[in-house]
């Protein structure tokens, strides 16, 4: 499988590394531990970050504390740096993470949640039970239908829909949305929200299971997935 580099994993693996520096009881050690397992030095991540190589020796031998958003810049260069390098490291940790790759195509989670009529607006919604239910969203998943029902397990299936508790699955390339909507059914954990690209027409059923669930199930009218993402990742910027 071709191994692409996408938003969705840059994110995850930055606040993967981010919250590991914040989290440690020293994050100079954890800073210097992160720079080499990327294999750069302190020139090179001084000089992507505009700063003087004694600022980062400071910062790693504890002489400074680091503050939220340096500890920001200092992950966005080691991740500038390897995106010039092939994304080699980033790839690695994406794998690690054991993250479902091949069915995952963006994830978001906002810091700021939205009511569901602002989130169908985002995706060119059309809402098809009878209620939005009042939901609020906390972010989205968009999923490959196709390779998230057939090739998942049902714990990994299970693991997926835990992760977007609270939150919008958006299933992509789907043809009439009953699998889906069995899937949300039969997991013990339901998303706030539903939506479905790709179906000319949607199966009743999946209607019905919905609205048995009372999870607004939408359909969403922009023309590709890729205009999805671009819409939806405008307010995952903002919040």
């Amino acid at each position: 499988m071709l191994f692409l580099v996408t938003k969705f994993i840059i994110d995850t693996v930055a606040r993967r590394i981010a919250g590991d520096i914040v989290w440690s009881r020293n994050p100079g050690n954890a800073m210097r531990k992160w720079r080499e397992m990327f294999r750069v030095s302190q020139v090179e991540v001084s000089r992507n970050m505009g700063v003087s190589p004694s600022v980062i020796s400071d910062y790693e031998k504890s002489r400074r504390t680091p503050g939220s958003m340096f500890i920001k810049r200092f992950v966005e260069s080691l991740l500038s740096i390897d995106e010039n390098r092939g994304w080699t490291m980033v790839k690695k940790l994406a794998k690690s993470m054991n993250i479902h790759l091949d069915s995952i195509e963006d994830m978001c989670e906002f810091e700021k949640p939205i009511h569901v009529t602002e989130f169908i607006s985002l995706v060119k919604g059309k809402l098809l039970t009878s209620s939005d239910y009042g939901k609020i969203i906390y972010g989205y998943t968009v999923l490959d239908s196709i390779k998230t029902i057939l090739s998942l397990t049902g714990n990994e299936l299970y693991q997926i829909m835990g992760m977007t508790s609270e939150r919008a699955l958006i299933f992509t390339r789907v043809t009439a949305g009953r699998s889906p909507m069995v899937a949300v059914r039969t997991s013990p954990l339901k998303p706030a929200a539903v939506v479905l690209h790709g179906p000319r027409k949607v199966d009743e059923l999946a209607i019905k299971l919905a609205e048995l669930e009372k999870i607004p199930l939408i359909l969403s009218l922009h023309r590709t997935v890729k205009d999805i993402i671009k819409s939806l990742r405008t307010i995952c910027e903002k919040t």
